[in-house]
């Protein structure tokens, strides 16, 4: 492995390597899947896979059909099950299935974007930096993607969207026609959508039904979508050649040595001490009563499933051979620059920075971040009192979230009617105001500002007592009436959130000037060594934008023992306990003489992916769908910051089990007629 990753990080041509790599559709390496594997992947095919892949927001998904029927993951949408639940009912526990299109729900938070095009704006982007010191050039840097996206959207529909490539190496509109109105069609059981639950994820063999399907909406009715993706029922043979296109998150496979040791030191740490603990405290209040359970499922399996990657990620970086390669890697571009005079050091100056971002995490975590203030309705009003405040500004001044472009999104998030619950949110808030105080001390200003007179708990219950934040209504009044409505209103959130506003952007700003702009201007320049030196042999990392990967139907060797790349439905009875996370849902129960227990359950794959490629479709070679990507084994984990080709395997819900559940469990007929099954 050492050898595999050292080449990855000198940036070495990566297919002859492993089938690895997050590629961007405009710079896809057909030719070296041509040469592998003789299939022929043309403009044509990229176009079509590429209009009908969808980035939810906080997912990927894709069109199954012409009619706007879109296919995702079980958990991609637990979000939505929540929202549209109650403290008697979860829909996230019974599932969903719509007998009819009325009575498809809204997710009112979710968005489908599609990706139509991709302008190339580096040259742009690096003309408005020109001649600037790195902290002028930062602010500058911002102005001209805010100006960008806003001439972009000018005159059209599309929502354009600056992306950065390489660490800086690139800048990219990418152009997406959204879909704002997505509604809930069918999601099973969350007993077997998350069959194993916390024990089984990342891991394989695995029997996870995890998925749901959504529908997107244009003026009231069914969007027309031509551009779709068949599915291949019956599903891969071991060895076949298949693609995944999603949009994986975030990988830090570029990153300096200094940037990983600053997460392997302090953040890794840090967060999992704090939500280790908020763990048990949603356990604890979830024992409380059958509402609690529900009200709690959502965030809880959320959180336990961060915990896990944490985990992961903190072991990764203690391994020496990856900092090793990583230094080796550094020294390689050193010397290969050592003739221009105007490199410099720049692996240095990010060094120097992360040193000042270790002064300044603590403060910027629990001031500008979540970690001081979790809570739903402070969440809100952080959001209206700087909206107010940013939109009075020119466009190009204003708090990047709060751009002409990114304001209908916000609004969207802010004034929809989604249930909050008190009693979580006082157990939220006064968690995250202990933490604040134990990690910044009693005698920080802002600690003294809001403790000196109350505990965490007190100023949590007095706080979420008063607030009327949790009614739409409200912030919808509070959004409209702009600065002058937010200087009136005395809901003791909204005046929370100005007065520890001043603060808070302190913060900010100068972690923006003394880390952000030193990381971004020393990127840049190692990132224009890397294309001097490599071209674009090397992909780029992660940024939950669109990207291709390909590998094959395999399984792995753990310990001397083969891992066979399928499951089957028998085994996932076997393996029930009647308890959860190990309980087969009732419907199930009741048809399982019926169902066929050869049915192929789950594949394990050679793919790249991550998190945020849950919900994309594994593809063949005639671009159908072969599955659905869902999760990986605990070795892909590291794969933020490397690719282990001997045991990194991503995991998808085979399409066999699919037609199994709709058919013969959920009665989905009308589905399957969509989906072309008679």
């Amino acid at each position: 492995m050492r050898t595999a990753m050292l080449a990855l990080l000198l940036g070495a041509a990566l297919p002859a390597l492993a089938d690895e790599g997050m590629w961007t559709f405009d710079n896809f390496p057909a030719a070296a899947v041509k040469a592998k594997y003789g299939a022929t992947l043309d403009s044509a095919w990229l176009d079509r896979v590429r209009r009908s892949t969808i980035r939810l927001s906080n997912c990927t998904a894709s069109f199954v059909s012409p009619e706007g029927l879109i296919l995702t993951n079980h958990h991609c949408v637990e979000a939505c099950l929540a929202n549209l639940s109650s403290r008697d009912q979860s829909l996230v526990q019974t599932g969903f299935v719509s007998r009819s299109r009325n009575d498809e729900p809204r997710c009112a938070t979710q968005v489908a974007d599609v990706l139509q095009a991709m302008e190339n704006v580096t040259d742009k982007v690096m003309q408005a930096i020109s001649g600037l010191d790195q902290t002028a050039a930062n602010e500058a840097r911002k102005k001209a993607l805010t100006q960008l996206e806003q001439a972009c959207e000018k005159g059209t529909r599309l929502k354009c969207e600056s992306v950065t490539l390489y660490q800086g190496g690139q800048y990219f509109l990418y152009k997406y026609k959204r879909y704002d109105d997505v509604r809930l069609v069918l999601a099973p059981e969350a007993d077997i959508a998350a069959f194993g639950g916390d024990p089984d994820n990342f891991q394989f063999p695995r029997w996870s039904l995890d998925f749901s399907m959504l529908r997107a909406y244009e003026n009231g009715k069914p969007a027309k979508t031509p551009d779709h993706l068949p599915i291949r029922f019956a599903g891969p043979e071991a060895g076949e050649l298949v693609f995944v296109s999603g949009h994986p998150g975030s990988t830090e496979r570029l990153d300096t040595r200094a940037e990983l040791e600053f997460q392997r030191d302090l953040v890794l740490p840090n967060w999992l001490l704090r939500y280790s603990e908020l763990r048990g405290r949603y356990i604890q209040y979830g024992k409380g009563s059958e509402a609690a359970a529900r009200i709690v499922e959502e965030p809880l399996n959320s959180l336990e499933n961060g915990i896990k990657v944490r985990r992961k990620l903190l072991d990764a970086l203690h391994e020496d051979s990856l900092l090793e390669a990583k230094s080796e890697a550094e020294q390689a571009l050193r010397v290969k620059m050592a003739g221009d005079a105007s490199f410099g050091d720049p692996w240095a100056d990010i060094a120097r920075a992360t040193t000042i971002e270790r002064g300044l995490y603590l403060p910027y975590l629990f001031l500008e971040g979540a970690g001081g203030f979790n809570s739903a309705t402070f969440r809100y009003a952080r959001t209206l009192v700087r909206a107010a405040a940013e939109r009075g500004k020119p466009n190009t001044e204003r708090l990047r979230e709060y751009a002409d472009t990114a304001l209908p999104r916000l609004a969207q998030q802010t004034l929809a009617a989604i249930p909050v619950y008190p009693e979580l949110e006082n157990l939220t808030l006064s968690f995250s105001l202990e933490r604040m105080r134990e990690w910044l001390g009693p005698d920080h200003p802002v600690v003294r500002q809001l403790l000196a007179k109350d505990s965490p708990d007190s100023l949590a219950a007095k706080l979420i007592a008063g607030t009327k934040l949790a009614d739409p209504a409200i912030r919808k009044q509070l959004w409209d009436g702009g600065e002058a409505a937010i200087a009136a209103s005395n809901d003791p959130m909204i005046r929370l959130a100005l007065a520890i506003d001043e603060r808070s952007r302190a913060v900010r700003k100068r972690y923006e000037d003394e880390v952000e702009a030193p990381i971004t201007a020393a990127s840049e320049k190692i990132a224009a060594a890397r294309f001097k030196v490599y071209g674009t042999n090397v992909y780029p990392d992660a940024t939950f934008t669109l990207r291709l990967n390909y590998g094959t139907v395999a399984g792995w060797n753990e310990d001397g023992r083969d891992i066979p790349p399928f499951t089957y439905l028998g085994k996932a009875f076997e393996r029930a306990t009647g308890s959860a996370p190990f309980r087969i849902p009732d419907s199930w129960l009741k048809v399982r003489d019926s169902l066929d227990m050869q049915t192929p359950f789950c594949i394990s794959t050679t793919n790249d992916i991550v998190g945020g490629n849950s919900g994309s479709p594994l593809i063949d070679a005639q671009g159908r769908i072969v599955g659905l990507m869902f999760d990986g084994n605990i070795h892909s984990i590291s794969g933020r910051y490397w690719f282990d080709a001997a045991k990194n395997r991503a995991i998808a819900v085979h399409p066999a089990i699919l037609r199994e559940a709709l058919q013969k469990v959920y009665h989905a007929d009308t589905v399957l007629r969509e989906l072309g099954v008679r």
